[in-house]
């Protein structure tokens, strides 16, 4: 997550994504360019939906193997060659082996749930215990294995989905330097945004919005703190949920925040998405703030899926969160009206009279629960592992800068590194100020105010060029509020701005995923702004 952004005005931060009636987006292209493609031939998933791919393995079409080695196949060919989208950081050796098992369920009338057989790919800072590693991207964890699965991995397990492979990342969820560069970890690299490969794919969860926007995989796990589901959703086309803190498990995810971080699903489809969601929901004994979702969750969320779901909704435009970009207010605008013509009563201008008010705390806040964090992480990895505190990993990097700082340093592990404990005065009253700010004085007064059911602001600006000399180039966003408030939020495309995909995102209160989806939904099925990627060398600007 970028810092610099916090004492700008917590922008788009980078940190650590009916069944029947759901339309396919499939043979679609991105808008026309006159610039070179780099060539990727046809693959017969593309743009395939969760349910299209259950209803082909009902039919016998195909099996949880087949689909799992024509995603390996295609990772072959454009994630590890061909345009080199270096997404992935690891494949799982045994996937094939739990879709057999899972075919073989299936032959015998079982079926767990609507993920069954289906690729998944979760990002590398969250534990599975396997023959997958999970480092946060950073050489001084590689080979760790985890002694037991995180939440997310054993809720996905549970629900019979396959664990194909782990995602690249920012590495240690982008919280590693001011000027770092999101989709760069030592250990996998650079990820390149499908769309053009010369452009950044946002972050932290680079590699999971790049892998489910080039059809590597169905859909993703990502993990967020500030805008780290939300920004690669928006800058490479698909849909991303941040739900509320405390709706998902977060025992076994390398932490940044435990005030913030949630892992969410990342999709083609808001159809997608809630189907990932419901299987990741429940109480975790390794988090007690998962007790807080005790009667507000559910583990169907595509009960809310509905064409008219904007029909007579109320939807506040949070007008002070554009203006950064001409393209994305030119968008904005459009996905006004299109709201207005699903039945939405729209409310123009309700901005948050609090943006801007509490970056500086936030950054305080992440520091502190950082420092605490990773060393209760570090502490209890395999005994194989050297690095057992956060001053352990300041001293590897330094160690080996060669390989683990060749283009940005460690200023904010060191920053964190000189923090006291979570008692301290500074840390209890930038946490105080920054959750009123955003929440009872942000999100909650200005749905008061106006009356609203939601708020919507474009999540962010269209794809920048990767930069390894002055790192990543924000130019605005509207992930802090429902990020520092712990609060849900969801990202669909809005459109294209000269190729590059861009998001639009509705918030609300603590436990309004039904209300979101159901927003997004009606949005998604009205518009059908997603296309797939085109691989484009580079954009054409005129």
């Amino acid at each position: 997550m970028k810092r610099r952004n916090f004492i700008k005005i917590t922008a788009a931060g980078s940190s650590a994504l009916a069944i029947s009636g759901m339309a396919s987006c499939q043979n679609k292209q991105a808008p026309p360019s006159k610039t070179k493609t780099r060539t990727v031939k046809p693959f017969v998933l593309d743009e395939i939906t969760i349910p299209e791919l259950q209803a082909g393995m009902e039919s016998g079409k195909y099996s949880s193997r087949s689909i799992c080695k024509m995603y390996l196949q295609r990772i072959k060919d454009i994630d590890q060659s061909g345009p080199e989208l270096n997404s992935v950081i690891e494949l799982n050796p045994d996937a094939l082996l739990i879709a057999d098992q899972l075919d073989n369920e299936r032959k015998q009338g079982k079926r767990r749930s609507p993920l069954h057989g289906i690729p998944v790919m979760i990002k590398d800072n969250i534990d599975t215990a396997d023959k997958m590693q999970t480092t946060a991207g950073s050489l001084a964890l590689a080979g760790s294995i985890a002694r037991e699965d995180s939440f997310v991995a054993r809720k996905l397990r549970e629900a019979g989905a396959v664990i194909i492979a782990k995602t690249n990342l920012s590495e240690w969820a982008n919280f590693r330097s001011t000027h770092s560069t999101s989709g760069w970890s030592g250990r996998g690299g650079q990820t390149k945004n499908p769309y053009a490969l010369n452009r950044n794919p946002c972050g932290s969860s680079s590699g999971s919005g790049v892998a489910v926007s080039a059809n590597l995989c169905p859909v993703a796990i990502g993990t967020e703190t500030d805008g780290s589901i939300v920004c690669p959703s928006s800058a490479n086309g698909i849909v991303g949920i941040k739900p509320t803190v405390g709706l998902i498990g977060r025992s076994g995810i390398i932490p940044i925040s435990h005030t913030q971080d949630t892992a969410g699903p990342m999709a083609r489809t808001v159809t997608d998405a809630a189907l990932l969601l419901g299987v990741l929901t429940g109480t975790d004994s390794r988090d007690m703030v998962t007790r807080g979702s005790v009667g507000k969750s559910y583990t169907d969320y595509t009960r809310f899926l509905d064409k008219n779901g904007l029909q007579g909704k109320r939807i506040g435009v949070a007008r002070n969160h554009l203006g950064y970009h001409p393209g994305v207010d030119k968008l904005m605008e459009t996905a006004i009206e299109e709201m207005k013509q699903s039945g939405a009563e729209i409310v123009d201008p309700a901005g948050l009279e609090t943006r801007g008010q509490y970056g500086a705390e936030e950054y305080e806040v992440l520091l502190y629960e950082f420092k605490d964090g990773l060393n209760k992480y570090l502490a209890n990895l395999p005994e194989n592992i050297a690095v057992r505190s956060l001053e352990d990993l300041i001293r590897f990097n330094k160690d080996h800068a060669d390989t683990e700082m060749p283009y940005f340093g460690q200023e904010i592990l060191i920053a964190a590194q000189e923090k006291g404990g979570l008692d301290s005065p500074a840390y209890q009253k930038a946490l105080k100020k920054m959750k009123t700010l955003a929440g009872k004085k942000g999100i909650d007064a200005t749905l008061q105010k106006f009356s609203l059911d939601a708020i919507v602001a474009p999540t962010g600006a269209p794809a920048w060029f990767t930069d390894w000399v002055n790192g990543d180039h924000f130019m605005g966003g509207s992930s802090s509020p429902a990020a520092c408030a712990g609060y849900p939020s969801i990202t669909i495309p809005a459109g294209f701005v000269r190729g590059l995909p861009v998001g639009i995102s509705f918030f609300a209160s603590a436990w309004q995923e039904p209300l979101l989806i159901k927003l997004a939904y009606a949005f998604e099925q009205s518009t059908l702004h997603r296309k797939p990627p085109r691989y484009l060398t580079e954009v054409q600007y005129s």
